[in-house]
């Protein structure tokens, strides 16, 4: 399962790049707005520091503008993903960029049926959203279930699933046993992926027995 950033904080996506772990990011409208940057700079600075996708979202409502934002911000860099609503007009949006071999990410998937017209569309992604259905008393990952059952039954569909909207590492697992392509996570969440109460209580008691040896593996 690759494991996109949900952020727009160079200082988080260079250290956490480090990894060799991040496959690529994501970002929105709110995002680049709490970061009090411009978006393009942005996106430009996000691209060195990351080769797999970066998504930039259009903020037009209607297709025809969509397409003209959605040509600019694809001119930036070449792993740029061109992120689309999931509306009529934005799988208008996205059935001509796929096919001018664009990438293209649909966010916003709140219903299996949208996932289906997404990939009908030609879509690289499909962002369903599980955290903002937990909000409203539905299970979420029912969601990626039902669409991972559906792309399934379709084998000539190529879009990835793009669990979005993460707000735990307990989702990250869900949509990993789910078959789930791609998670987006913040940073604090993939951070934590990496911890355990166990695994410091190990690494302290070999850390001073290790220290009884008296040894060092590297002499001074």
């Amino acid at each position: 399962m690759k494991i996109f950033l949900d952020t727009t904080d160079i200082t988080a996506i260079a250290q956490l790049s480090e990894t060799g772990l991040v496959d690529g990011i994501t970002t929105n409208p709110s995002l680049v707005a709490k970061s009090g940057q411009n978006f393009e700079v942005l996106l430009r600075e996000i691209c060195t520091l990351i080769k797999g996708p970066v998504s930039a979202e259009v903020t037009a409502p209607d297709h025809a503008t969509m397409l003209k934002e959605a040509f600019h911000l694809a001119k930036i860099a070449p792993n740029i993903v061109i992120k689309v609503p999931m509306t009529q007009e934005g799988l208008k949006t996205c059935k001509v960029l796929s096919d001018q071999n664009i990438m293209v990410n649909v966010t916003l998937c709140f219903s299996a049926l949208q996932a289906l017209l997404a990939a009908k569309a030609g879509a690289t992604f499909i962002s369903p959203f599980v955290g903002r259905l937990d909000d409203i008393g539905l299970d979420g990952l029912d969601l990626i279930a039902d669409i991972r059952e559906i792309y399934d039954n379709y084998p000539a569909f190529k879009t990835e699933i793009l669990v979005a909207s993460i707000r735990n590492p307990a989702h990250v697992l869900a949509s990993a046993k789910l078959g789930a392509d791609v998670v987006t996570i913040p940073p604090d969440i993939f951070s934590k992926m990496f911890k355990h109460p166990l695994t410091d209580i190990g690494l302290d008691i070999f850390e001073k027995d290790w220290e009884k040896t008296k040894q060092q593996i590297l002499k001074a």
